[in-house]
């Protein structure tokens, strides 16, 4: 074979290496437009796992880079004059000059072609000679331009400014500087990567450079590889209290922004792209040759075990492409969290250092008891009384024991909106089960306002009489909460019970008329809704009042109102399903205007004392829906007509939203009003475990959990968590008659003893290492300063 790459970088070069070593016939060219010695960059950061891939790929790299390797595993958070240690990580780093200095030695060693100070040629030429083409020319790469219907390439800029930069001041872990100024909030990412310099990138919102005179500084047009001189010793006035005296040195260092690379497809005919060419996540959360030379791994892998170069590039995207995209998710919610950072310099330095840890939703709070159980103890003192899901809160006139809410999950099986067995014994289930609040729903506050024929109500008699049945056996066996979801569906309404993609169908002849904000069908073959009058208006106001006083004659405790999910009162606040040129649409005020009146004649018929709730969808994961001011607007419009929480959820709005599907998606949304607003938010959507939960609640982003598929799993899903953190006190009550079941049960080979083989004992993993070059680069002897 024959296989040209285009680009020298680490991750070009390692490509070049593998390929060549596992097929010394094959013959390699490396096209490089820069010198052999160009320096450009700084550190690279690699995890335990790459590394562990790389000494098993190529031995005699990893050896040469295990030589010059920065290692540590601590984390420092300096944040309000504070310093908050984290141990237990494990990173090592290395200059990424050095790097390529031993990758182009190894290039040579095995005979591949490198040609440096050389453009490579025309792409379309390369693909006619050779039997590979391997792009690998970066973030900004003309071979993926240049075939951009191909590729897909999507890139996502972002408006926060950053410079990399280097500094003589060895840091001694991974260290997050966050300073509070009169400008705004300025943060560092810094690690050290020889034993005389640190990586330093210094980040800062756009509002706010320009208010600190970053911009003024930068406008002009700067030469190939000139660096903004100004700019630089601005920041090192500004961050002079943690550079103790040393320089910042800058090389080609200048204000950027970030793009996020997504493409379709990484390949064409013989074309494939690697590295950051095909794909990009934030500096953040780990190294992007890091991951270029994950790409080239899995790229070798595949063509050694392919016969062909079509079945080898399929193979290498199908394993690869998860892989990045999960990387790429946990990078997006890190990217935003540092671009919101404002949002949270109100927290103290515990609670802040641990929402920085979590930012990105992969490390979370049993993760880092895990890796260092004393920094848990320190940032979170009620750690040993009660996890942070078992701690009780106050909402409205209502102490509910733990954070854990079951959320309202449709049965579908009621007749003529009748509850029927089946959700009199889901409700029980799921109150017996342990979570501190269980909401029964989605029931409609009339005949025309249900979403399916299978939907319950609460607009007769005869379904408040059955409703108060449920309550009262329920009360029978336990004391926990009860509340009960309040809906009209609008548009969504008079559709057949929703198959596997969540979506109800038309019912068609035997549906019945539907009522929305706009005429506007919910999708292609939906029947187009009335648009609701004066005096339709009314008629809602006046059945969701009535529903309330006839749910709290039933016995139940809080109230939840379905403002979200394309139902009636999300159609009337949604920009892309109101279209209304009324009193009641436009400007967010006229969206508002009959939400607000309904949580108003409710809030009228709903006792003072018994909490009441509203679920809104947060977005609608489509272009001109609902902006992020719009949503902290129309939070704070809800407390003040009454509401005690917001249920915040997304999507649902419209037919097409385009969700990015994911562990815990939703929650940046609760996270946002909470902390923007001060008011009560429940965090909901594809949350499974306890682990997350206690994430989410310790990092102040929720104060409570909706966990509502995996309690379909296991509807004593909140019983089973506090048996497997060891938890026993008040907050999660086990049903007497099941007591004995409170401890899990043994599994197999549970009663073995295995037996020591092993003559001495490895050394225990310290928890505290730091950077100490030299005799110095040793385990710290006592727990790193809190």
């Amino acid at each position: 074979m024959r296989v040209a790459i285009i680009g020298g970088g680490p991750g070009g070069l390692y490509t070049a290496v593998l390929a060549k070593k596992l097929s010394p016939a094959w013959e390699i060219t490396v096209w490089e437009r820069n010198p052999r010695d160009a320096a450009f960059g700084f550190g690279v950061v690699f995890s335990d796992e790459t590394l562990g891939g790389i000494a098993q790929a190529d031995p005699e790299a990893f050896a040469a880079m295990e030589a010059e390797f920065a290692r540590w595993s601590d984390i420092d958070i300096h944040y309000g004059g504070e310093v908050r240690t984290s141990g237990g990580h494990g990173f090592a780093a290395l200059d990424r000059n050095r790097l390529r200095e031993i990758l182009q030695k190894r290039c040579a060693e095995l005979g591949v072609d490198v040609r440096y100070s050389t453009p490579a040629p025309p792409v379309e030429r390369l693909c006619a000679g050779y039997d590979l083409v391997v792009a690998a020319d970066g973030v900004r790469s003309a071979t993926r331009e240049a075939h951009a219907e191909s590729f897909g390439a999507r890139l996502d800029e972002r408006t926060c400014r950053y410079m990399w930069l280097s500094t003589d001041r060895v840091f001694e872990a991974f260290t997050f500087i966050v300073e509070r100024r009169d400008f705004g909030v300025i943060q560092v990412h810094a690690y050290p990567f020889d034993d005389k310099r640190s990586t330093f990138i210094v980040e800062i919102e756009e509002g706010a450079w320009r208010r600190a005179g970053f911009a003024a500084l930068a406008d002009r047009e700067f030469a190939r590889g000139e660096s903004d001189e100004a700019g630089v010793r601005l920041c090192e006035e500004i961050l002079a209290g943690h550079l103790d005296g040393h320089r910042l040195i800058p090389n080609a260092s200048r204000w950027i922004t970030f793009s996020t690379v997504r493409t379709s497809s990484w390949s064409r005919g013989n074309l494939v792209l690697l590295g950051d060419a095909a794909h990009t996540a934030h500096f953040s959360i780990g190294s992007g040759t890091k991951l270029a030379m994950e790409d080239a791994l899995a790229l070798v892998a595949s063509l050694h075990e392919h016969p062909t170069v079509p079945e080898a590039l399929a193979a290498y995207e199908a394993e690869r492409r998860p892989a990045v995209e999960s990387v790429q998710r946990a990078a997006q919610a890190s990217l935003e969290w540092f671009e919101t950072i404002g949002r949270y310099t109100g927290q103290d330095a515990d609670r802040f250092a641990f929402n920085l840890l979590t930012r990105s939703r992969r490390v979370t709070y049993g993760n880092l008891r895990a890796r260092d159980a004393a920094f848990i103890e320190a940032v979170d003192p009620e750690s040993a009384t009660a996890p942070p899901m078992f701690r009780p809160l106050r909402l409205g006139g209502l102490t509910l024991r733990n954070r854990i809410v079951v959320p309202p999950l449709a049965t579908f099986t009621a007749v003529d909106g009748m509850p029927g067995a089946f959700p009199h014994a889901q409700l029980a289930a799921q109150a017996l089960g342990g979570a501190g609040l269980v909401l029964a729903g989605m029931t409609a506050v009339s005949p025309g306002g249900r979403a399916t024929a299978g939907c319950p109500g609460l607009w007769t008699d005869e379904q408040e009489e059955a409703w108060r049945a449920t309550v009262r056996a329920v009360r029978a066996v336990c004391d926990t909460p009860l509340g009960i979801q309040l809906t009209h569906a609008g548009r969504r309404g008079s559709t057949t019970t929703p198959g596997p993609d969540g979506i109800g169908r038309p019912l068609g002849p035997d549906g019945w008329p539907t009522l929305a904000a706009s005429p506007l069908a919910w999708a292609e073959g939906f029947p187009v809704p009335r648009e609701a009058t004066g005096a339709d208006l009314e008629a809602v106001t006046a059945a969701f009042a009535a529903s309330a006083a006839r749910a709290d004659r039933a016995g139940f405790d809080v109230l939840e109102l379905q403002f979200g999910h394309g139902h009636l009162l999300s159609g009337f606040l949604s920009p892309l399903t109101n279209h209304r040129t009324d009193g009641y649409g436009g400007s967010l005020a006229g969206r508002l205007r009959l939400p607000l009146r309904v949580l108003s004649a409710v809030r009228a018929a709903w006792p003072v004392g018994k909490p009441l709730i509203v679920r809104i969808s947060a977005t609608e994961w489509a272009e001109g829906g609902t902006t992020e001011a719009e949503l902290v607007d129309t939070c704070r419009a809800l407390a003040a007509a009454g509401a005690d929480a917001v249920d915040v959820s997304t999507g649902e709005v419209v037919a097409h939203q385009r969700p990015p599907y994911g562990r815990s998606y939703q929650t940046p949304f609760a996270d946002l009003v909470r902390n923007a607003t001060g008011i009560p938010t429940i965090a909901v959507g594809a949350i499974s475990t306890h682990d997350d939960a206690n994430s989410l609640l310790m990092a102040g982003r929720a104060d409570l959990v909706a966990v509502g598929r995996a309690h379909l799993h296991d509807p004593l899903w909140t019983l089973h968590a506090a048996a497997e953190q060891g938890y026993t006190g008040p907050g999660a009550r086990w049903p007497e008659p099941w007591r004995p079941g409170s401890r899990k049960p043994p599994g197999p080979r549970a009663d073995r003893v295995p037996p020591r083989l092993e003559l001495l004992r490895a050394e225990a993993v310290p928890v505290h290492r730091r950077w100490r070059p030299g005799p110095a680069d040793r385990p710290l002897p006592a727990a790193a300063p809190r």
